[in-house]
């Protein structure tokens, strides 16, 4: 395996630790993606997007994929295809379908969405029991169940495989199809060691991400069985997905599952060690335990405000966001090595004086 050097200490540029979506290119990458068998995706003869497709469907256990240009399409086709206008989905509060895909479930698959409680985002059996809708003419029909692993707005989280299996149980006793927001599950199963076609056992559909973590520049992959995928590839035409001589982006993508997966687990641990740095800083709290690339952090009443801080930073080079206010967020990825995490340790201490 290629050595990667992160480059955020390396070429001047600021330490971005905004997302592990700011990754850039790795020049072997760049060959691979250069070096590509290209056709037409729409025509179906792109060689690289249908390798690409048959080693996604591969790794999560499942008879077939489709590349899709983003992680918000991903799950908003994954949706349409589960579901028709008037059904209701099961998701947590917290979730990305939620916050981050501009109202798609009801805009676009024309479903409401009944919301889940539990901490960092996770929910149980008996929440799905709780939130199914009795068959009657009066209600809508309960579809669909979504679980996002890892969980985002939870600091990472990664859902316990016993948790999940309560949760596919319960959802297969009311007739419920299940999909995996995924986007992340490659981080999931890098810090448990768990493979994620146990994971996705559990789910009808699961949309993968080759954009965070894995560094690839644009991408993701729903996998399932044949006739779904088969309905995820309509709606991906028909949601303006469907692209030309993609295979330029599904080598990049490929080139990431061979050769970034193993090192997920360097950003692990440089994120607990930027959190064990920061949360030394006087007023500085860590929202959540660290359990994979993501840092939440609180700051206390004598600190700047989260948008003002994150100003202050960018200063000093250091890029970060606010989700909330009094709240941060950062995320390590292969672009930032552990030195950088050091220094951006340092400089957001000196921005809290």
């Amino acid at each position: 395996m290629a050595i990667i050097q992160p480059r955020s200490d390396q070429d001047g540029q600021p330490i971005d630790l905004r997302s592990d979506t700011v990754t850039r290119p790795t020049p072997a990458m760049l060959r691979a993606m250069m070096a590509a068998p290209i056709g037409d995706d729409v025509l179906g003869d792109d060689p690289t997007v249908l390798a690409l497709q048959e080693r996604a469907a591969a790794l999560l256990g499942k008879e077939a994929a489709c590349f899709v240009p983003s992680g918000t399409m991903a799950n908003q086709a994954a949706i349409r295809a589960h579901t028709e206008p008037g059904d209701n989905v099961i998701a947590h509060r917290d979730s990305h379908i939620l916050h981050y895909e501009t109202g798609g479930p009801a805009a676009l698959s024309g479903v409401g969405v009944s919301v889940a409680e539990g901490p960092r985002g996770l929910f149980d059996g008996p929440d799905v029991d709780a939130l199914v809708y009795p068959e009657s003419s009066n209600f809508p029909r309960s579809r669909l169940v979504v679980v996002e692993n890892t969980q985002n707005r939870g600091g990472g989280a990664v859902w316990p495989l016993e948790q999940i299996a309560r949760v596919a149980e319960r959802s297969r006793a009311h007739g419920l199809r299940l999909h995996l927001d995924g986007a992340r599950i490659w981080n999931a199963s890098s810090a448990t060691g768990i493979d994620p076609a146990r994971y996705a056992a559990h789910f009808d559909t699961v949309s993968c991400c080759f954009s965070k973590g894995l560094g690839a520049p644009v991408g993701s992959a729903v996998c399932g069985d044949r006739a779904t995928i088969a309905r995820v590839h309509r709606f991906r035409k028909m949601f303006g997905g469907a692209m030309r001589q993609a295979g330029l982006l599904a080598a990049a993508a490929l080139h990431a599952l061979v050769h970034h997966r193993d090192r997920l687990r360097e950003d692990h641990a440089n994120a607990r060690a930027l959190a064990e740095r920061l949360s030394a800083i006087s007023g500085v709290s860590i929202a959540f335990p660290v359990e994979t690339n993501m840092v939440f952090v609180d700051l206390g009443a004598g600190l700047p405000a989260a948008a003002e801080l994150c100003d202050r930073l960018r200063s000093a080079g250091v890029l970060c966001l606010p989700t909330g206010p009094r709240r941060i967020r950062l995320v390590t990825h292969l672009d930032v090595s552990a030195r950088a995490c050091e220094v951006a340790a340092a400089r957001i201490a000196a921005a809290c004086e």
